[in-house]
């Protein structure tokens, strides 16, 4: 899909590790073609935003942030010693957390996708479950390496999430950790049928004054909407709010 100059930009935190690739066997910032595949078909321009390099200046060029899939969140950064099974990028968590704080001082609307829904929690003062197999006594939420699983989620009523994907909606997911305690300012409007959090967006309730109830626009998900060609809600309404925002974006001034 062709993009023009009207089009939003959205930058996507990406990978940085081992890749191949041709003749190569090396490290690359990478990120699934997925996620770029639909931001564009969504309408906006998507930008690759790798872990290594960043400043938050790099958000005053793009009109959205999306923060993708990928490693655990360390345990460290909520206060706890890594189960076994965590396997975390601690480059990275430092590099998301910046962008994501930036972007809340800018107002950016912001996309949180699996891991990117943790890196938020955990931002606003959130604990995870380290290990959703050892709690729930199964791994439906990731079946086997490279596997997809399916979750069907409800959403609250009068939320965001109901605005967006109406009363249910069944996605793809792919992730051992899940939520714990919710961050400050952050409520739940999503879950599965056994309770695990799906959707977290800013509480109306909270104290305005404070991150994240007062940033701007901001929705997360635990699944991967981007793995669903055919529902492409959920990075819609990122495009959406980004295409507000770089309207209005003449009237305000970024924050140094």
């Amino acid at each position: 899909m062709a993009s023009n100059a009207s089009d939003p930009v959205i930058g996507i935190s990406c990978y940085m590790q081992q890749a191949q690739w041709g003749v190569w066997d090396t490290e690359a910032a990478l990120i699934p073609g997925d996620y770029v595949r639909m931001v564009a078909a969504s309408g906006a321009i998507p930008v690759l935003l790798p872990p290594h390099g960043q400043a938050p200046a790099a958000l005053d060029r793009v009109d959205g942030l999306l923060l993708a899939g990928g490693a655990d969140v360390g345990s460290s950064e909520y206060g706890q010693d890594p189960h076994e099974t965590t396997v975390s990028h601690p480059f990275r968590d430092s590099g998301e957390m910046m962008l994501l704080a930036s972007a809340r001082r800018r107002r950016l609307p912001v996309l949180g996708i699996c891991r990117g829904m943790q890196v938020i929690n955990v931002a606003a003062g959130g604990t995870l479950i380290q290990h959703l197999p050892e709690s729930l006594g199964h791994s439906d939420y990731q079946p086997a390496p490279g596997v997809y699983g399916e979750v069907t989620v409800t959403t609250e009523a009068g939320s965001r999430a109901r605005e967006i994907l109406g009363e249910a909606t069944t996605a793809p997911c792919y992730h051992h950790q899940g939520i714990d305690r919710l961050g400050a300012g952050l409520r739940a409007t999503g879950r599965s049928p056994e309770g695990l959090v799906e959707i977290i967006e800013p509480d109306p309730a909270a104290d305005q004054t404070g991150d994240p109830a007062d940033g701007g626009w901001l929705f997360a998900v635990q699944w991967h909407p981007e793995h669903d060609p055919d529902d492409d809600r959920v990075v819609c309404a990122l495009v959406q709010a980004a295409r507000r925002h770089a309207t209005d974006r003449g009237t305000r001034r970024a924050p140094k």
